[in-house]
């Protein structure tokens, strides 16, 4: 379904770690500050890759073996049932680098921190679809270069996809952040932006994020519980985008 009843609001949803949490993927950091066991400046910032590329590439290998072990749970099959209700209506942006979201069957999708299963040519730019892995340094499939390194975004980099995410937030009728902590940016000032323009929004999480500003609608627990109710809500018509 490409388009939605004139009816439905426009809705941007924003997904985080505690998303894919109940899928078994661990989310960003433990409480000790690591990222499963590893100091975040040493695998997710370029300062890191370039001190020990082959430590980073392992990191990454592991992942992405892992994330593909990994089954969608009832929050994104939530999501993909409310895409097909509302069509183009819906942009789906995670700062998720698994493919969840895909295999439960969302298709407008935006990877803005990169994908798992996608490469980075640093030689030549490309972005190839990726499953294998990177530790053994494989020739880019466009250029030949043993340049490729995970198509992750880390810390220091630019975010993917940034113009076509603030457009869509301006112009959307409700914003809804899933499973996210609220505190790096720019995903974070998301909620203000949307609220600036009069978007309803709704915070669907664990527990209260770090947002500077308040949520309409706010609700806690475990992603898998609270996001097929919300969806069934929107979709039976008891919970409209009205503030």
């Amino acid at each position: 379904m490409t388009g939605a009843p004139p009816a439905f609001p426009r809705v941007v949803v924003l997904t985080g770690a505690g998303i894919s949490a109940d899928s078994g993927v661990p989310t960003f950091r433990d409480a000790g500050g690591l990222w499963e066991g590893h100091r975040v400046e040493d695998v997710a910032t370029p300062e890191g890759y370039e001190r020990d590329p082959v430590a980073v590439l392992r990191f990454y290998d592991d992942r992405r073996r892992g994330a593909a072990s990994a089954v969608p749970n009832a929050a994104h099959r939530a999501l993909a049932r409310l895409e097909g209700a509302l069509g183009d209506h819906l942009l789906v942006v995670t700062q998720n680098v698994d493919d969840l979201h895909e295999r439960a069957g969302s298709r407008n999708l935006v990877h803005m921190h990169g994908e798992l299963r996608r490469a980075l040519c640093v030689s030549c730019g490309a972005r190839p679809e990726w499953e294998g892995d990177l530790e053994d340094r494989p020739r880019c499939p466009e250029c030949g270069e043993r340049m490729l390194r995970p198509d992750v975004v880390w810390f220091g980099e630019l975010p993917y996809d940034l113009d076509r995410i603030e457009n869509a937030v301006v112009a959307c009728d409700v914003f809804v952040s899933i499973g996210t902590s609220g505190a790096v940016y720019p995903a974070a000032g998301y909620v203000a932006l949307a609220a600036a323009f009069r978007a309803r929004t709704v915070e669907l999480n664990l527990e209260p994020s770090d947002a500077v500003v308040p949520f309409d609608d706010a609700r806690a627990g475990r992603a898998s519980e609270i996001v097929p109710i919300w969806v069934d809500e929107v979709l039976s018509g008891g919970w409209t985008p009205s503030r």
